[in-house]
Formats: structure tokens, C-alpha cells, sequence
């Protein structure tokens, strides 16, 4: 509106114009408001971005980790090529002199031939021949199963002329036909060798002309299972009433989810437990009470404060201190490392030592680790591993120097769990909770049985027929 004409407005005009004017201020102060809210919903964006990429830019420049610098699994390292670099002819290693196989010192059948006659068609004498070469010659007689018709008869009795049926015999019991050792061997072959159901029926008709289906197999496996359960029973109650238990854990596939396969190793018994957590409350309800002298293990929390004492493995702090070393420490790490190894080399070397040199290194590594532990790594790795060992470990890496019966490491666990790793990859896991809890209780049996000087075979024969449950209880 030109100057000119806000003379000839009157007032309603000027009225309306400033209702107009105050409306149309409002909406711009709301468009202000939202604009506002808007640019501070974008700088909160823009502020956790960076913070983002701060954190990825500090990550950038972190070396990978590695089975040799960390707890992956070796089969997760890649392996390279092995190549000559000097591109000079590899040296052969040096020949040896062959050996043949031993003649069996007590064989089956010996057969002996003399000479009759010479290339010239005369005649040799028995009488002087001498022994001039002897061989075996191994075969394996063809495999049949043996079947045992048991025929139980009736008649009527001489006294009172009721009707009387035959015992029935206590080493052939009615039911199913397959003997404990047909049964021993399908578990064997597929809990330990990972032989699936088809396989199995293919191999049993093959060798020894033995036809079961796959839901022969499955009942099999399903009637093991409480004699299975008994054994294991036992073998948990002897561990958990032992001085000293090794722990570790693994994952397992169970009806397509995650489960946890945990070992408890002591030095009668080895117990494995198929569960659906990694939690704390799985050792707990494992010892039931019971509360060991030491554990081993690493330093997972779950796996803590569940015994007297505790001794974390030396070997996962070994790649612990080889990442902060590749991650560039050059302070604390590197001789943390060395007094780690140093610690090792000693506790394998304790059957040769006196207890008196035993207490000497002890309070020699002692004094050593204080002195690391005041060092001042050189990057946040470093610092990392130095202060979880100052919090949560400091008296934790030298218990096995004044325990013969503890190990510096927890490799031992680790070695128990490789047959279920494998099995894993093998099978891809459980379709039942059963057969979960069937496995868990035969790596129990069969770990058990090793450590008494039975092969996996014999300490499942011998928990089907309650043997194995007598001699670990």
C-alpha cells in the first residue's frame, strides 16, 4: 500500500489490516518453531554421526584378529602358500632305512611249506630244511550277526495243575532283538564318527549283513538314553565333588537355535551339559551346592566366583597380549607375553621340581608381575589388558604354582570340545531336546572313559550295561 493511502483508511480498515498482519505473524512464528525443531533434530543426527565415525575412524587402524592373537578357532586362520623366496631347489630331507611290519607274535593259523624240487627236476629231502622266510597274511573273516531263538515253553504243574511259563532270561530280555553291543556300535559310529541314520543302515547291511531302517536306529538311540542318563548322573556327581574343575564352553544347534555346550573336566571325571544360555546359572546348577578348591578357566564372567580359587588360562592372555602387541604397545605387552610363557615353561616343567624350587619361582614371578603391571602401555590395548589384570586377575595367574594339581592352562577343556565342534559342522545339530541331552551324556561317558584307559567303543558298552556307572561311582 502506497504512503499515500493509509490517510484515507478508517478504522474497521486499519482493524482488518492488523488482525491480518497478527495472523500472518503467527503462522510465521509456528514455521519458525518447526524449522527450529527440525534443524535441532538434524544436529543430533549430525552429532552421534560423528561420534560414528570417530569411533570407526580409531577402529580403522586396529590389526585383525587372528587364532594367534585372539580366541577365534585355528580353523577360522587362513593359511598361506608356502613359497621359496630364495628360488633355489628345496633340500630333500635325508633318506632312512625302510622298515617292515612286525609278525604278529601269537598268530591264528601257521601253515608251513618245504621245497619238493629243484629247477632241475630233482628231489629235495624234508629231513635239513631250514627257515628261510616267513610272512603274514592279515584277512578279516566275513562279519554275520549271530541270532539266538529263545523258546519259552509252558506245561502244567504235577502239584496243582496250573499252568506254568518258563523264566524269562535276564541277559535276553523280550522287547527289541538287538544286543547292547549292536547298540554300542550304531552309537559309536554315530555320536563319535558322525555316521548319519542312512549311512548307518548302508554300513551295517555292508559289513555285516545286518538290515535296520533308520527308525530301528532312532528307538535304539532313544532306549540308550536312560541307561545313558544314569552313567552320566554318576559322572556329574563325581565331578562336582573334585578338588579342581576345568570349564570351558562351546556353542551347539538345537531345534535351529543357539544352545551351549559346557564341559567340566576333573581328574576322574569329564561332565558335558547341553543348555540354552552361556549364563552364570548353568555352573551354578552344575555343582549344586558343591564349591571345588580351584577353576579353570578363561576369564568369561559367567565362568568366575565359582570356586575357592580361580586360574584363568595363560593361553588366552597369551593372544590377548599378541593383539596389543600387533595393535602397536611396545611397553607393557611385549614382556607380559614373555612372562606369561616363561610361566608355562615352568608349569610344565613341575614334575621335576622340588617344592622348595617350586616357592622360589613363585615368588620370583610374583615380583616380576608387579613390576609389569606398574608399566605405562603405549596405546588403549595395552591399557586394556593391563587394567582387566590389575581389576579382575591379579591373583588369578599364579595359582598353579602353588597347586600341583591345577594346569597354567585351559587347553585340556578346550581339546574335550573339539569332537562337538566338528560334530556340529558335521550334523548342523539336534532336531530334538533329546537327543541334545542323548549326545551331552555320551561325550560324558566317552571323555570319562578315556581317562581311565578305555576306548570310546568299550565306555559306551560299558555304560549300556552299567560298568562304566559302577567304577565312577
Amino acid at each position: 500500500m502506497p504512503p499515500e493511502g493509509i490517510d484515507s483508511l478508517n478504522a474497521d480498515s486499519v482493524k482488518s489490516l492488523v488482525l491480518s498482519l497478527l495472523q500472518r505473524i503467527d503462522e510465521l512464528s509456528d514455521k519458525n518453531n518447526s524449522l527450529q525443531a527440525t534443524i535441532d533434530e538434524l544436529l543430533k543426527q549430525i552429532s552421534a554421526l560423528l561420534a560414528r565415525i570417530a569411533e570407526l575412524e580409531s577402529r580403522s587402524g586396529k590389526p585383525p584378529k587372528t587364532p594367534s592373537n585372539s580366541s577365534l578357532p585355528p580353523s577360522s586362520g587362513q593359511k598361506a602358500n608356502v613359497a621359496d623366496k630364495s628360488g633355489r631347489k628345496k633340500k630333500c630331507r635325508k633318506g632312512r632305512p625302510g622298515v617292515a611290519r612286525e609278525l604278529c607274535p601269537n598268530p591264528d593259523v601257521t601253515r608251513d611249506f618245504f621245497a619238493e624240487r629243484c629247477d632241475c627236476g630233482g628231489k629235495v629231502p624234508l629231513k635239513g630244511q631250514v627257515l628261510a622266510h616267513a610272512y603274514d597274511h592279515v584277512e578279516i573273516p566275513q562279519i554275520k550277526p549271530r541270532t539266538t531263538r529263545n523258546n519259552l515253553y509252558r506245561g502244567e504243574c504235577s502239584c496243582c495243575g496250573k499252568t506254568v511259563t518258563a523264566r524269562l532270561p535276564a541277559d535276553m530280555p523280550p522287547g527289541s532283538p538287538f544286543g547292547p553291543g549292536i547298540v554300542a556300535l550304531v552309537t559309536y559310529m554315530h555320536g563319535c564318527q558322525m555316521v548319519s541314520y542312512s549311512r548307518l543302515t548302508e554300513m551295517l547291511e555292508g559289513l555285516f549283513g545286518l538290515k535296520i531302517s533308520e527308525g530301528a536306529i532312532a528307538n535304539m538311540l532313544a532306549r540308550a538314553a536312560k541307561p545313558f542318563a544314569e552313567c552320566a548322573e554318576a559322572i556329574h556327581e563325581t565331578v562336582r565333588n573334585s578338588p579342581v574343575i576345568a570349564s570351558d564352553e562351546t556353542s551347539a544347534r538345537v531345534k535351529g537355535k543357539t544352545h551351549w555346550q559346557w564341559v567340566f573336566g576333573a581328574a576322574t571325571g569329564v561332565a558335558h551339559v547341553i543348555a540354552p544360555t552361556r549364563g552364570k546359572i548353568v555352573p551354578i546348577q552344575f555343582l549344586n551346592g558343591a564349591k571345588p578348591k580351584v577353576w579353570i578357566s578363561d576369564r568369561l564372567p559367567a565362568q568366575c566366583n565359582h570356586a575357592e580359587e580361580h586360574q584363568v588360562c595363560l593361553a588366552h592372555l597369551i593372544r590377548d597380549a599378541q593383539y596389543a602387541i600387533d595393535d602397536g604397545d611396545t611397553v607393557f605387552a611385549p614382556p607380559f607375553k614373555q612372562f606369561l610363557q616363561r610361566a608355562c615353561e615352568i608349569g610344565g616343567r613341575r614334575p621335576n621340581l622340588s617344592d622348595s624350587t617350586m616357592k622360589a619361582y613363585a615368588s620370583k614371578l610374583e615380583r616380576e608381575l608387579d613390576r609389569l603391571l606398574d608399566l605405562e602401555p603405549t596405546n588403549g590395548e595395552g591399557r586394556h589388558l593391563r587394567d582387566a589384570i590389575i581389576v579382575d586377575a591379579r591373583d588369578k595367574l599364579l595359582v598353579f604354582m602353588r597347586r600341583r594339581d591345577v594346569e597354567p592352562t585351559n587347553n585340556g577343556s578346550e581339546q574335550k570340545l573339539r569332537l562337538s565342534v566338528i560334530f556340529r559342522r558335521v550334523t548342523n545339530g539336534f532336531r530334538s531336546e533329546w537327543g541334545a541331552k542323548l549326545y551331552a551324556d555320551l561325550c560324558s561317558i566317552v571323555s570319562t572313559g578315556r581317562l581311565h584307559g578305555r576306548s570310546p567303543l568299550a565306555a559306551i558298552g560299558d555304560a549300556l550295561t552299567g560298568r562304566l556307572k559302577a567304577a565312577t561311582s
